[in-house]
């Protein structure tokens, strides 16, 4: 399975030679010869797993080993078209760098993005869009030599509590995410180029919006165009992306009350409002802009940019002072949707939380009362409230345990703390010194290996790497 998916992948790297050409840069060897390796290690793992392999044999641990894995190899391999270029020499960063495309971070060690080659560019963005949605939905809707591991692997891979699986077979319900997800990249690339920006612009950034991953092929991010017409466009994007894919789905079938009527999407969409009322007067009352429409408009980029962990700039949110960045911490710890293309502990996650906190004021008073948590009019069993606490724990456990790695490693406590929620929600920018018009390019080499380790557990909702580290996992 991972030979399939990395040869498929070789295939996927050379669109971007393509484009390389186009543009007759001196990034078309690097790729040529990156892909021709991805390509060989990919045939070589295939061929060595076809003889006596029963694809039906494959369980849930298997799906695990084999998601985690992909990812892995993806980043390794990925990442030689920085290195065989030298466009980042350094092994560490160009790792970090491709990490950070492939989970949809967008944390950057670049600080002179409009230096490399327009092919390099499609590469990075690239990388974001196949980690939106997920590498593994995408092997699942393409690969029918999967077969009895599409399951595994497909849960494993998918953020969410559960998957809400519509249609009877995994494969078709990949198809239609993958096929839903391709629609609405080609509507954002025609809204971006209706607007100032270039085609080619307007489809790395589709790419990167809408995977929720925050790269530009610029250093000032979307406030390079000054538009009000791209801000727009893309905050209602950054916005769709952070919504759960199911629902979406449903909503272009026609059937509207499946997204307005689902509890997740309208604590999702207050938590949107409420943060966007806040924000605007906050702007206005400390003269951070004088207009109201520019204040009205930062502000909903900014929450849509936080709360999808997109990461996208307009501009320094750093002076905005400490109320701002408490708020962004909150946005970037809860997120958007799940069944999303984002990061972190996920609404749904959230408000079971709420739902379990207030049903534990009423046992108060009430002890022997028995009252379920619900969702959707549903009662969510007690494991799926369990598991919820469980992944919640582990979260914030991970974050203090990475600050207190980073500030022994020399970093600040802001930068260590903010870094720590940034990647392991797939966020992108943090605070201090790793701020929006900042990069991570001067951080210690093991806090990028590190962060680069939180990125993918992240991604992967924690439990399918974690539970690799576990000695009982390997047992027969």
């Amino acid at each position: 399975m991972l030979g399939a998916m990395l040869s498929m992948e070789a295939f996927v790297m050379s669109s971007a030679i393509f484009v390389a050409l186009y543009y007759k840069g001196d990034d078309v060897i690097p790729l040529v010869t990156s892909s021709l390796i991805m390509l060989a290690v990919g045939l070589s793992f295939y061929l060595i797993g076809k003889c006596g392999c029963n694809m039906h044999n494959v369980g849930r641990r298997e799906g695990m080993i084999t998601v985690c894995f992909t990812w892995i190899f993806y980043s390794l391999l990925g990442m030689l078209p920085y290195y065989i270029g030298h466009y980042i020499p350094s092994l560490t960063d160009a790792f970090f760098e491709t990490m950070s495309g492939y989970t949809t971070t967008g944390s950057t060690i670049l600080t002179d993005i409009e230096s490399l080659p327009r092919g390099i560019l499609f590469w990075r963005s690239l990388t974001q869009w196949q980690g939106g949605v997920g590498m593994i939905v995408f092997t699942v809707a393409l690969l029918p030599i999967i077969g009895g591991g599409a399951t595994s692997m497909y849960d494993a891979e998918t953020p969410g509590i559960t998957h809400n699986r519509f249609l009877p077979r995994i494969g078709q319900v990949a198809k239609r995410i993958a096929g839903l997800y391709v629609l609405l990249t080609v509507i954002l690339i025609g809204l971006l180029w209706a607007g100032p920006m270039s085609l080619y612009d307007a489809v790395n950034h589709a790419f990167t919006c809408l995977s929720t991953g925050g790269y530009s092929t610029h250093s000032e991010s979307i406030l390079y165009w000054h538009s009000a017409y791209i801000d727009y466009v893309i905050s209602i994007f950054m916005l769709i992306g952070a919504t759960n894919m199911t629902l979406i789905y449903f909503f272009f079938k026609g059937r509207f009350s499946k997204l307005f009527q689902d509890e997740e999407f309208k604590w999702y969409i207050l938590t949107v409002l409420g943060s966007l009322i806040i924000l605007t007067g906050w702007l206005l009352s400390n003269h951070f802009c004088e207009v109201p429409e520019v204040a009205f408009r930062k502000a909903l980029f900014h929450v849509a940019t936080l709360i999808s962990t997109t990461g996208f700039g307009l501009g320094d949110y750093i002076p905005w002072g400490p109320f701002f960045w408490i708020l962004a911490l909150m946005l970037m710890f809860i997120c958007g949707c799940a069944g999303s293309t984002c990061g972190g502990l996920k609404m749904g996650r959230f408000v079971i939380l709420a739902k379990n906190l207030f049903n534990q004021f009423k046992k108060e008073t009430h002890p022997h009362a028995i009252i379920p948590v619900r969702m959707n009019n549903h009662v969510i069993p007690d494991e799926v409230v369990r598991r919820v606490l469980a992944f919640t724990f582990a979260y914030m456990s991970l974050i203090v345990f990475s600050t207190v790695i980073m500030t022994i490693n020399g970093m600040g406590f802001i930068e260590s703390f903010s870094a720590a929620i940034t990647a392991i929600s797939n966020v992108g920018p943090a605070l201090g010194n790793l701020g929006p018009t900042s990069s991570f390019a001067d951080i210690p080499t093991i806090s990028k290996w590190f962060l680069s380790f939180l990125m993918l557990v992240g991604r992967l909702e924690i439990f399918t790497v974690l539970t690799l580290l576990i000695p009982s996992f390997w047992k027969q």
